[in-house]
């Protein structure tokens, strides 16, 4: 029994391919918009590629830009099929084309759906990303005069501001690295001799951070040096002094900033999934109901359309068997090709 069997006249028919003609000229402007969603993100990621560990983030946004040059790609030849269908000399063109074609809409509606799929899964392999990369790029803060991390101070200043944030977890961070450069630091000075010596890797290590760090909302004069000193200052006390710095890590931030980005264009990517797969089946009952009329010359004459020729079960059963015989057939021509092969070895051996 057909899965979704419907009764088309004329009348029907055409109102179907008018209103799918319709739907794919609008699945084209989704197309347009996902491509564009994909643009933003990569663009996005791209500012602030120097505190991202690798480049597996930019997945989602490449996934994105394809699906949207396909969308439009396939619902523009889509919507030209809807048009010409309204003319059966034109249409005859298009019959042998079709279902491939549909084969192909449908496994684009599953290339789509797992890219949606995907937007709302990234959010661990992008904190990972993220975690590693701040830490690395916090190293780099100090190398104001290394060609190639020059910019790397501005960058990390203007993210902190930017995102109102502070080190990778948080403010401590920045007490466990060298980021003042030794282009400033008074070595003769016994504080910094100290200092230096008194770690093992010989480095400057302050309980300080950088100005960017500092909340503009404190109503006290920002205080980034000897910070969980509280001796060091006047009624000063650091585990309560919540506004003098930024609390939250960047890491956290960003995660925040790009994790609901991603989550609003999996939404919408969702949205256009369901969009394309009421398109695929409305072109799979034009297609059924055109191809079912009983007389062609006739035109005005009742037709069925319907999504599968059998039930769903006899349908996967048949696809099933089909795909047993592929595989048969790969392997009765594997050993064909292979057994020659090999007999011609065993005699040049001997």
């Amino acid at each position: 029994m057909a899965l979704l069997k419907i009764k088309f006249s004329q009348k029907k028919r055409v109102k179907l391919a008018q209103g799918l003609w319709l739907m794919n000229w609008l699945s084209v402007f989704a197309g347009i918009l996902v491509f564009s969603m994909g643009l933003f993100l990569k663009i996005e990621l791209r500012k602030r590629s120097e505190v991202m560990d690798n480049s597996e983030s930019h997945f989602v946004p490449n996934s994105l830009i394809l699906m949207g040059i396909l969308s439009c790609a396939f619902n523009g030849f889509a919507g030209k099929i809807c048009y010409d269908s309204l003319d059966p000399a034109k249409f005859a063109k298009w019959k042998p084309l079709l279902k491939p074609y549909l084969a192909l809409c449908f496994l684009f509606n599953i290339l789509i759906f797992f890219v949606a799929l995907i937007c709302f899964l990234m959010r661990g392999n992008l904190e990972s990303t993220l975690a590693q990369g701040l830490k690395n790029s916090m190293k780099f803060y100090r190398d104001t005069d290394t060609p190639g991390r020059c910019f790397m101070k501005k960058t990390i200043d203007m993210l902190q501001i930017e995102f109102k944030c502070c080190g990778n977890n948080g403010f401590k961070d920045w007490f466990e690295i060298q980021w003042i450069s030794n282009r400033y630091l008074d070595f003769s000075s016994k504080e910094v001799k100290d200092r230096i010596k008194s770690n093992v890797d010989g480095r400057y290590l302050v309980d300080g951070v950088p100005f960017s760090c500092c909340n503009p909302s404190s109503p006290r004069p920002c205080i980034q040096y000897q910070v969980t000193n509280n001796s060091a200052h006047y009624s000063y006390d650091y585990q309560t002094e919540e506004l003098n710095l930024w609390r939250r890590g960047c890491r956290e931030a960003l995660l925040h900033y790009y994790s609901s980005m991603m989550t609003s264009m999996g939404a919408v990517v969702l949205l256009v999934w369901l969009f394309e797969m009421s398109v695929t089946v409305g072109l799979r009952l034009l297609h059924t109901s055109l191809e079912s009329i009983p007389n062609p010359e006739d035109p005005e004459c009742e037709s069925e359309g319907w999504i599968l020729e059998n039930s769903l079960k006899d349908t996967l059963k048949y696809a099933l068997e089909n795909l047993k015989k592929i595989v048969r057939d790969c392997y009765n021509w594997l050993l064909l090709s292979v057994g020659p092969l090999e007999k011609n070895r065993i005699v040049d051996g001997e």
